[in-house]
């Protein structure tokens, strides 16, 4: 099962966040992010540090300070972010760098996972953080409602 971690999601969160505030170019707090969303503020500094050395985000000095986008939402895809914060994004254990499985040489499947794994890159490539941000939220569904039906057995039964 392909899941993002938890350090992805916050950092997707906070992506998002900045680049839905109003001019586009104001700075938001580690704090003020953590709150919104309920973060861990420990973990989420963590996750905003990488994204700026990954040049993703700008750390802001002052009293007014904090992080903005480092470049136009346009211009940073999830993949970026995903890859900033936890790597090169896999399937499998191996990889094209690392040989040193004892079935390398003998696996049927891993070029077919490697290819799954470049597609799923070409859809986390194609959808930006702008995107991601125009999106409204839409609202939970609302939970289904049981119906009490009565069984009536058919006539002359």
């Amino acid at each position: 099962m392909l899941r993002l971690s938890k350090k992805s999601d916050y950092a997707l969160i906070a992506m998002k966040h900045l680049a839905t505030r109003p001019d586009g170019r104001s700075s938001s707090s580690t704090r003020e992010i953590s709150e919104s969303y309920d973060i861990p503020l420990e973990l989420l500094a963590k996750v905003l540090q990488r994204l700026v050395r990954a040049r993703l985000l700008v750390s802001v000095q002052g009293t007014r300070g904090g992080y903005r986008l480092g470049r136009s939402a346009v211009t940073i895809s999830v993949a970026d972010v995903i890859q900033a914060v936890d790597g090169p994004v896999t399937v499998t254990a191996c990889s094209t760098d690392d040989h040193t499985c004892d079935q390398y040489t003998k696996c049927s499947i891993r070029d077919p996972l490697w290819k799954i794994k470049n597609r799923i890159l070409d859809a986390l490539n194609t959808v930006s953080v702008a995107e991601m941000s125009a999106e409204v939220d839409a609202p939970m569904p609302p939970a289904p409602t049981v119906s009490r039906m009565m069984f009536v057995p058919p006539i002359g039964e």
